[in-house]
C-alpha cells in the first residue's frame, strides 16, 4: 500500500469525513505538509506518496487506472467516504478514482489540472535529475548549485530536491525516474475515462496558469456535472505554493459548505 502521512484532527467534528491529499508528479506528502496540519482542525489529514515516489513501493507502471486503485486501497483501508483533493497528475488520479469508485468519495477538489491530455512533457526534468553529479553532496546548497547547471527555475529546484536523499549513501532520488520517463506519455494524457460522478467538485486553478482553459468546461461538467470553478489571482500552476493560506481558505470553504 501507498505511504501515508496522517495528522489527526485537533477538534473534531463528528461525522466530517477525512480529507485525502494526493501530490502531482515528482512531488510527494512531504510538500503539502504545512498545508496538512493547517487543514486538521475539524477532520484527519492523509497524505500519500504516489507509486514510484517518495517512500511508497515502486511499481512497472504510472496509469491512471493503476494510481486511482492505490487511492481506492487506501481509502478503503482507512474508511469511506472520504473527501479527496489532488493536484496536477494527483489531480486525475482522483478523477479517475471518483469517475471509477465513485461511493468512496464525498467531494473532489482538483487543482489545477483537467480531464484532458496535454501535448507538454516533463521528461527534461527527469534527464536533468538523472545527469546530476551526486556523488559527493553532503549539503542542500550544493545540490542546489548543481542542479541549477540543467534546471534555472530557483523554486523548480527547491521543489525537485525535495525529492533528494541526502542522508543515502551515495544521495539518491526517491523518484523512480526510469519508470516515469517510460510511462510520461500516460501521466500528461488522460485515459479518456467515461462515467459519471454527482458529487460536489472543486475545480480550483491558479488564475496565471492555462492548465485548465474555458473551452475543457464543457468536457468538465460531461464527468462531473456538480462542477464549481474558482481561481486564485496572482497564482500560476503551483497555486498551493505560491498562495498556500488563500489555497487552504478556498479548499475549506468549500468542504465545509
Amino acid at each position: 500500500m501507498l505511504a501515508i502521512t496522517t495528522y489527526p484532527a485537533t477538534a473534531p467534528t463528528p461525522g466530517q469525513p477525512d480529507l485525502l491529499i494526493v501530490h502531482g508528479l515528482f512531488g510527494s506528502a512531504r510538500n503539502w505538509g504545512v498545508i496538512g496540519r493547517h487543514l486538521a482542525t475539524d477532520r484527519s489529514v492523509h497524505l500519500v506518496d504516489m507509486r514510484n515516489h517518495g517512500q511508497s513501493p515502486r511499481a512497472a507502471t504510472q496509469s491512471y487506472g493503476d494510481m486511482a486503485g492505490d487511492l481506492a486501497e487506501v481509502i478503503t483501508a482507512i474508511g469511506a467516504p472520504m473527501d479527496v483533493l489532488g493536484h496536477s497528475m494527483g489531480g486525475k488520479a482522483a478523477m479517475q478514482l471518483a469517475l471509477t469508485s465513485a461511493a468512496l468519495i464525498r467531494k473532489l477538489v482538483v487543482a489545477d489540472i483537467a480531464p484532458v491530455a496535454y501535448s507538454h512533457d516533463q521528461s527534461q526534468y527527469i534527464q536533468a535529475m538523472r545527469a546530476m553529479d551526486l556523488q559527493g553532496l553532503t549539503a542542500r546548497s550544493e545540490a542546489d548549485a548543481r542542479l541549477a547547471l540543467t534546471v534555472p527555475d530557483p523554486a523548480l529546484r527547491a521543489f525537485f530536491l525535495q525529492s533528494l536523499d541526502l542522508k543515502a549513501s551515495p544521495p539518491a532520488w526517491r523518484l523512480n525516474l526510469d519508470v516515469l520517463e517510460a510511462e510520461m506519455a500516460k501521466i500528461v494524457g488522460w485515459p479518456g475515462t467515461q462515467g459519471r460522478f454527482d458529487g460536489e467538485t472543486l475545480f480550483l486553478t491558479g488564475a496565471l496558469s492555462s492548465y485548465v482553459k474555458a473551452d475543457y468546461r464543457d468536457a468538465i461538467r460531461a464527468l462531473f456535472p456538480k462542477s464549481h470553478f474558482a481561481k486564485l489571482p496572482g497564482a500560476g500552476h503551483w497555486l498551493h505554493a505560491e498562495r498556500p493560506r488563500e489555497f487552504e481558505q478556498a479548499v475549506q470553504v468549500f468542504l465545509n459548505r
